[in-house]
């Protein structure tokens, strides 16, 4: 899903429009209907208040199944209860989800959505005036909107199909070589470093398949990459322009390879060696169009990083690759991700070859080999690794690409809700994917309101504290006791709330001017390979953070000083006793967006990365040569330029020059003392800084295969449970990585970064 280009529409045919103005009427028709209920109401007409007036009293008098019952004076929470209590025991007896457990899970959240849904519809909407009714019922717009993705999920979470018993049948015949079908692995490239391309050029020429042929294709037409390409024995592949970015790079290639199979790595990914021997035997069906294998990353995301938790926090696309694919595949509905998979070469030429009219030709390619009876296949297993984005700058780059891309939909031939040949159940799984990009207004809706209410008095929710208690908290409990465990523990609900609000308002504003005007916003490449050595503020994003920051504290003084003077008045009127109803609700979600919003402002000061070489935590025995010492050892970090070392006897090293045998690679590399640390805190052990010396090709290579081509050295990481995730947060905010990190330099600069 990452493209590259000056230019993504030159020659772009806008015949392909075919649904050209309906979402934007829809998104006009909102704000206009809107607008003219406010300026009614201003104006004084007589309609919209008597009917606001009317829907006032059906929200008063809601059907008598819907009240609160009573026993004895006591609100009855039992059922509520014992369905939470039950939900928390099944987590408990089956820590994986299993086809029965899922099945009950699902339907008690599901019964407690749907029953949440329908109290707050008929009972809590609040139309005593036109201004109450209007921020009351957008609310509950922006609530559905985000209930809606949730219970199409919940539809396809009652199917989940695992592929790696039918990897485990299939791989025979390629590992026995009855089924060795030719394969092109096609690398395309823009403007990524040569250093970059040099490890994926070697991690793909290392795959275990003995039938393969690399190709580079260079969009850029740089002299050193060719140089390169000859240096490794790649082959070599550019054209004369840059039409349709990536598409029409890779569309390039196809006339000039003959491959019956191609794999797409993007330049910043390297496969692990076993790639093509747990991907290809799929096709020996002659009906599966492609197969797709999660991202994963050798460097931890921004988000981890600047929160200083990389060793804790998952990275954000693991929830995307570890619970909605599988659920899509099952659906059918598995998306292209564009790298890191195999595409049968027939299949692509009879679905028009890469697609070229969106941004995202990955999502639209998959879209429209489904189209064609081809079946999508995902198969769950982390076959390779890329560099994640190496700035907040750079991963909101990354996400607002993806969000215009996908959004496109509503405009292009590909649209997966219109296109012929999708079962219904494929169409549903690409909503769930295009409604979750509309979500982010719900975002920045979520923190409007409780300024709405301290500053305008707006009651957006009529609910008494024992309505909240019978419908609101069993459903919340039941969703974020469930939220990890349906995700395989691949993120909490906090920090999923947390990941979407850093940036809510691009993404906003993005969803509001693809509607818009879908093909306005030029391509911007994200860069890869970067280094700093200072801390590095946001000042673009974090302005409408600060705004609501500032905004918030005011509100929650407010709300507070109006819950003491409300409760200080006597006698109350109805009125007042109404109004205070939502008091509570409003210094509560102030302080909860408080909390979320001062975090989301630490993100985005992005940590010093002082190079841009990335040290892996792998053991690994040594024997280090020091003159005429020799010396045990063991790695405890390895990079491409050098290693620490932790050596089991004290030295006195007389020449910086030494020799490392890596014992369980057959490896001999020269390098370098740089530092050495005599018994560092925590450890026994003296330590050795060590910088490699310029290495053969064949050292070089044996270096990155140990470094990324292992096949199985990509796990799956468990997310915090939601209390470790809330303490986590807590630590964070009082111990920013900013002001407490004393291994990096403490200045802070601005920079210029994305425009939304």
């Amino acid at each position: 899903m990452k493209q590259y280009a000056r230019s993504m529409f030159l020659g772009f045919n806008r015949n392909n429009l075919q649904l050209p103005q309906s979402a934007t009427l829809i998104m006009l028709g909102v704000v206009a209907i809107s607008a003219l209920i406010v300026t009614a109401w201003f104006a004084g007409q007589g309609t919209i208040p008597t009917l606001f007036e009317r829907l006032n009293q059906i929200q008063q008098t809601p059907p008598g199944w819907l009240m609160v019952p009573m026993v004895a004076g006591e609100y009855l929470l039992a059922w509520a209860v014992l369905l939470t209590f039950l939900v928390f025991a099944i987590t408990k007896i089956s820590p994986r989800p299993q086809p029965w457990s899922r099945v009950l899970v699902v339907a008690v959240l599901g019964i407690l959505m749907i029953r949440y849904f329908v109290w707050r519809s008929l009972s809590t909407l609040n139309f005593s005036n036109p201004l109450d009714g209007v921020f009351s019922l957008g609310l509950f717009l922006l609530e559905l909107l985000i209930l809606s993705g949730s219970m199409i999920q919940l539809i396809l979470l009652l199917r989940v199909r695992d592929r790696k018993p039918e990897a485990d049948q299939l791989s025979i015949a390629v590992l026995n070589q009855s089924y060795v079908p030719h394969v092109d692995i096609l690398i395309p490239t823009y403007n990524e470093p040569a250093f970059i391309l040099r490890r994926t050029i070697i991690g793909c020429q290392a795959l275990k398949y003995p039938a393969k042929s690399v190709y580079l294709l260079d969009d850029h037409r740089r002299p050193a990459i060719r140089d390169l390409c000859l240096e490794l024995g790649c082959q070599y592949l550019t054209r004369p322009d840059n039409r349709h970015a990536k598409a029409g790079n890779l569309n390039h290639a196809i006339p000039q390879t003959s491959g019956e199979l191609i794999a797409v790595f993007d330049a910043d990914f390297i496969p692990t060696q076993n790639f093509l021997t747990r991907t290809v035997g799929f096709f020996q069906d002659s009906t599966v169009g492609l197969v797709q294998t999660p991202q994963t990353f050798y460097n931890a995301d921004p988000i981890a990083r600047n929160l200083g938790l990389e060793d804790i926090l998952t990275p954000e696309e693991e929830v995307f690759y570890r619970q909605i694919q599988p659920i899509r595949d099952a659906a059918g509905g598995v998306i292209c991700a564009g790298t890191s998979f195999v595409v049968r070469r027939s299949a692509l030429i009879e679905a028009g070859y890469f697609f070229t009219g969106a941004l995202s030709e990955d999502y639209y390619t998959g879209i429209r080999l489904a189209a064609k009876g081809y079946r999508l296949i995902y198969l769950n297993e982390k076959l390779s690794a890329g560099l994640a984005a190496e700035s907040i700058a750079a991963q909101a780059l990354q996400r607002l690409r993806w969000a215009r891309g996908t959004l496109q939909a509503f405009f292009v031939d590909a649209n997966p809700l219109t296109i012929k040949g999708l079962r219904p159940m494929q169409r549903l799984a690409h909503l769930e994917g295009i409604l979750h990009w509309f979500t982010s207004l719900s975002r920045v809706g979520f923190l409007l309101f409780p300024i709405a209410y301290a500053f305008l008095h707006i009651i957006p929710v009529r609910a008494t504290n024992a309505e909240i208690l019978y419908y609101f908290l069993p459903f919340y409990l039941v969703q974020i006791t469930t939220f990890s465990w349906l995700n395989h523990r691949s993120r909490s609900a906090f920090l999923a709330d947390l990941y979407a609000l850093v940036l809510a308002f691009p993404l906003a504003l993005t969803v509001i001017q693809v509607m818009l005007n879908p093909f306005g916003q030029e391509f911007r490449v994200t860069p890869k390979g970067t280094s700093r050595d200072r801390f590095q503020f946001n000042w673009r994003l974090a302005a409408p953070l600060i705004i609501f920051f500032v905004a918030t504290a005011m509100s929650l003084w407010m709300n507070l000083g109006y819950a003491i003077l409300m409760g200080a008045w006597q006698p109350m009127t109805d009125d007042i006793a109404n109004q205070m109803k939502g008091v509570d609700l409003g210094w509560i979600w102030s302080v909860f967006n408080l909390l979320t919003l001062s975090i989301a402002l630490l993100i985005l000061i992005d940590v010093p990365r002082p190079h841009a070489y990335d040290e892996f935590d792998l053991r690994r025995t040594l024997k280090v040569q020091i003159g005429d010492q020799v010396r045990w050892g063991f790695t405890t970090g390895i990079s491409e330029v050098g290693a620490t070392i932790a050596i089991t006897q004290q030295i006195t090293p007389k020449d910086s020059r030494i020799q490392v045998d890596f014992l369980e690679e057959d490896l001999t590399l020269p390098a370098q003392v740089t530092q050495v640390e005599d018994c560092p805190s925590n450890s026994e052990f003296p330590f050795l800084h060590i910088h490699f010396e310029p290495l053969s090709l064949e050292q070089e290579r044996c270096l990155i295969q140990m470094l990324y081509c292992r096949p199985g050295q990509w796990r799956s990481q468990c997310a915090p449970g939601e209390l470790r995730s809330l303490w986590l947060l807590f630590q964070v905010l009082l111990k920013p990585r900013v002001i407490f990190d004393r291994t990096a330099r403490a200045s802070i600069v601005s920079v210029a970064q994305v425009s939304p």
